[in-house]
């Protein structure tokens, strides 16, 4: 019977890291307080309710770019041409770009994305309930990979328990049987976690979702950029230094 001692430990894994999640889910789907008025979402807002901050840096850089203020390498580097910025957002890519006034993009999108600028506006979204609060959002991630992790410990249990020498009346189709009853829990969190969590996770609240809905791209690259990302840059060269160390960031 010592496979109970593997089981055992399993169990509690399954139990406490599902729960959590569970709390993760109730705290995700609460309502957020929000305006009562209609409002429309600027370019920046829509960055950022569409992709988090490194759309919003993406966005902020071809703005700038299109009005001639850097100029953008297929290279991947920044040259200011203008160092003075029209508002706290162009001044953010400015300063980090640095007083060389020549920087690779990778580097200027992570300053700007983590700029109090940025900041600002993810507080003002969340404030008037448009973004998901960054608590709820990193809460509801945390849960999930507690819940991955468990999944691999009980599968490293149960091959312990199944790998040690037969003892007794228990086999090791029942041996296996028990532990698949802890397994079959996480892996059930985690897929109804994808279907029905998920959306909390994302940077715009379901309202802030109504609202990205009602934009119509169509005909302004700029909002075309904020909402579809990348993919919406018809430039190829300029597609191309953009996409330098997005990968790292997954910021589509």
């Amino acid at each position: 019977m010592f496979w109970v001692l593997f089981f055992l430990p399993a169990v509690v894994a399954a139990g406490l890291s599902c729960g959590r999640l569970c709390l993760a889910a109730v705290a995700a789907a609460r309502p957020q307080p929000h305006e009562e008025r209609e409002r429309e979402l600027s370019c920046y807002e829509a960055a950022f309710l569409a992709g988090g901050p490194y759309r919003v840096a993406d966005l902020t850089l071809v703005s700038m770019h299109r009005a001639r203020r850097v100029l953008l390498a297929h290279t991947g580097w920044v040259t200011v041409v203008d160092p003075v910025g029209r508002d706290d957002l162009e001044r953010s890519v400015i300063t980090a770009i640095g007083p060389g006034g020549q920087e690779r993009i990778a580097a200027i999108r992570s300053g700007t994305a983590a700029a109090d600028a940025v900041r600002a506006l993810a507080d003002r979204l969340t404030g008037a309930g448009l973004a998901v609060p960054d608590g709820v959002r990193s809460g509801v991630n945390a849960s999930v990979r507690t819940v991955r992790g468990a999944c691999l410990l009980i599968a490293a249990l149960a091959a312990t328990a199944l790998l040690m020498p037969g003892e007794g009346d228990t086999g090791r189709a029942e041996i296996a049987a028990w532990f698949a009853l802890p397994l079959v829990l996480t892996l059930g969190c985690l897929a109804i976690a994808r279907m029905e969590i998920h959306p909390y996770t994302r940077w715009a609240s379901p309202n802030g979702q109504r609202l990205l809905g009602g934009l119509d791209p169509a005909g302004d690259p700029l909002t075309a950029l904020a909402v579809r990302g990348l993919g919406a840059v018809d430039d190829p060269d300029l597609r191309s230094a953009l996409t330098s160390g997005r990968f790292a960031h997954r910021s589509q």
